[in-house]
């Protein structure tokens, strides 16, 4: 937010007050070029020669801009103690504090400001953002609302409470509310909201305001220079466009955008030295989520003879089991929650980590800040986003031959390390399925179950089109889908109606704890999936509890990963080139009860030889990779591509490593 500080009184004949205008005014010219740490000083003597509150502020504001939060909060601190009327100084100390990570304690600051005193439009944003990191967004709400009823034209106010109506689940009102910032103009960050909008819309499914919003960003893509660096919405792209070099421009602008706001440290290169290999893996996702599910057998079975593993933790601290049972299969546990991606980035660097594995991507959570200061010698990205980071402080992107084959290196920025297996990594200590009725599920016992249980932004009208069509095709079919938000059950049952299709042939999935999805998803009887971006970890799921499931194999990383984990199953015959095909596999596979028993059986009956749940041998395959690329970084090679090795021998899964 760009504050309106106040200007100090015009100084009179004291030599104090006259010199402390000075060093403001330096302060204000080392401002407008970003020198922050010097206009910081020069704003802190200007302060200790005058008490006037400006200088004071000043000093606040340029100590944040500078990174030195916990200065600013102290200092911010001071100036309310002493005056409690000076509003400006609640609304800073919230920064400093957001800075810090310390959200309640900033709702709480600002809270305390007297009721005597007004609240101007930063005061309304400030807490409204404070309660949107406090994940108390019906509070949120009513804040951006009170801001807006002071200065209705603020873009970025419009922007955030669209956010907050996002994550209440409420995206056909998060979209009103973005679209309206891109109508109003959000400059630099035009493209990161379009692409912000698109995927609202279709989480929403409205596909008509989708393409239109869709179509909006690629024209503006279009005209902005290949290496320029702009705020962007690389995720959007990766998962709704099946164009991979657009792809790869859009995550090119993101990446030089926060490599110009995160300046490197000093270069620390690859050297050899005494003990194992420091591996760290850099996730916000080390918490009950769909990445730490997949990884958590994997991080277990990390050979520490030769390996010394650290998580580092800069997400949520839900204390599930899952963290639990993280923590307690991992060497060293960082938490880094709260602190700023400089600290995280200075704290990589004391840790000397030697390779630093980033899980996030250009994804919600980005920890790209944190990479572009280059604390590692060595950067591989992984697992967490469907293709290349563009960015040019990332080493390797870490696919296999299916995902990632290097005939489409030109579609990345990174050098591609292929694992000799599927890139994504399975937990064969997972729960296995609850015993169950359809009943216990409200689905009929006498249908056929076709499964698309996908967040919503998946389904385009496309894709709803040939799923129609299968219900038309095959009678006494039911179409099995998964209430992502509050949008989707309105908006789909009214899309089949207008294809053809009564509410009856619909039913819908709340979302519910992992071991109780299983269990549910045991049910089903084929799993259709979607494009241009597959079932991920859905898809690996599906295949755990028996249920076949058909895909389509296409052009970029998203619509590849189910041909990947089919391929690695030993199923190539469920994997389709395009979408009649894609048909008539489904067709077959419905009308044939005995192939769809059989296949349930061979992937029950498999689970124990299965590659695609033999943790312990991805957590050899991956080790060979490291040190793969490790030996080239230290022989002072640079980066190449790392075509797929032989496996490790397979292990039984769910043995220790």
């Amino acid at each position: 937010m760009t504050l309106a500080l106040p200007t100090p009184a015009r100084p009179g004949s004291s030599r104090e007050h006259l010199r402390a205008h000075r060093r403001w005014q330096a302060g204000q010219a080392l401002a407008q070029r970003e020198q922050w740490p010097l206009a910081a000083r020069e704003f802190e003597q200007a302060s200790g020669l005058h008490g006037d509150h400006a200088y004071a502020l000043a000093a606040i504001h340029a100590l944040i801009r500078a990174g030195r939060t916990a200065e600013a909060a102290e200092r911010a601190r001071a100036v309310r103690e002493a005056d409690p009327f000076v509003a400006l100084a609640y609304t800073l100390e919230s920064h400093a504090l957001l800075g810090l990570g310390r959200a309640a304690t900033a709702v709480d600051t600002l809270r305390s400001l007297p009721p005597s005193v007004a609240r101007d439009f930063e005061y309304h944003v400030s807490l409204a953002v404070a309660l949107q990191r406090s994940k108390r967004h019906e509070e949120a709400i009513r804040s951006f609302f009170d801001a807006l009823a002071l200065k209705m034209d603020d873009a970025v106010a419009h922007f955030r409470l669209g956010m907050s109506f996002k994550d209440l689940g409420m995206k056909a009102e998060a979209a009103e509310c973005v679209r309206t910032a891109v109508l109003l103009g959000l400059d630099s960050s035009d493209l990161a909201a379009r692409g912000q909008l698109a995927f609202l819309e279709r989480e929403a499914c409205r596909w008509p305001q989708a393409d239109e919003a869709m179509s909006g960003l690629r024209k503006a893509l279009r005209a902005v220079p290949d290496d320029r660096a702009l705020e962007t919405s690389p995720f959007t792209h990766a998962v709704l466009i099946d164009d991979p070099l657009e792809q790869l421009k859009i995550s090119r602008h993101y990446a030089l955008h926060v490599e110009r706001l995160f300046p490197p440290l000093t270069r620390r290169v690859a050297r050899a030295h005494a003990g194992r290999l420091r591996i760290g893996y850099l996730s916000a996702d080390f918490h009950q989520h769909a990445t730490s599910q997949l990884m958590a057998q994997m991080l277990e079975c990390h050979d520490r003879g030769e390996f010394e593993v650290t998580l580092l933790s800069a997400g949520p601290r839900d204390e599930s089991p899952m963290r639990q049972r993280l923590r307690a299969g991992s060497e060293h546990f960082e938490d880094l929650a709260g602190s700023s991606f400089q600290s995280m980035a200075a704290r990589i660097r004391e840790l000397e980590i030697d390779i630093l594995v980033d899980l996030k991507g250009a994804t919600y959570d980005t920890l790209l800040p944190v990479l572009a200061q280059r604390p590692a010698p060595l950067q591989v990205t992984w697992l967490g986003f469907p293709g290349s980071t563009g960015a040019p402080y990332i080493e390797y992107l870490i696919g296999d031959r299916f995902v990632t084959p290097l005939a489409d290196a030109a579609h990345f920025s990174e050098k591609i390390a292929q694992l000799p297996g599927c890139y994504q990594p399975n937990d064969a200590r997972r729960a296995l399925p609850k015993v169950s009725s359809r009943a216990d599920w409200a689905v009929p016992e006498d249908a056929l179950l076709l499964c698309a249980f996908h967040q919503s932004y998946k389904i385009s009208a496309e894709v709803f089109d040939q799923w129609c069509a299968l219900l038309h095709e095959l009678p006494g079919s039911v179409l099995w889908l998964l209430q992502w938000n509050s949008n989707v059950q309105a908006a789909l049952t009214a899309a089949a109606a207008e294809r053809g299709i009564g509410a009856e042939r619909l039913a819908f999935a709340p979302l519910l704890p992992l071991q109780d999805h299983l269990s549910r998803l045991a049910h089903a009887d084929v799993y259709l999936d979607a494009w241009p971006c597959n079932a991920h970890t859905t898809a690996g799921e599906a295949l755990w509890v028996g249920v076949p499931v058909v895909t389509i194999e296409g052009r970029t990383f998203a619509q590849r990963v189910a041909s990947s984990l089919l391929r690695t199953s030993g199923l190539p015959e469920l994997v389709s080139a395009d979408v009649d095909a894609y048909r008539a596999t489904v067709v077959a596979l419905a009308r044939d009860p005995a192939r769809r028993a059989a296949l349930r059986e061979r992937l029950q009956t498999a689970r124990s030889s299965n590659p695609l749940f033999d943790g312990a041998r991805f957590a050899r395959d991956i080790e060979q990779l490291y040190r793969r690329m490790w030996q080239r970084a230290l022989a002072g090679d640079r980066p190449e591509h790392l075509p797929a090795a032989d496996p490790q021998p397979q292990t039984a899964p769910g043995s220790p490593a």
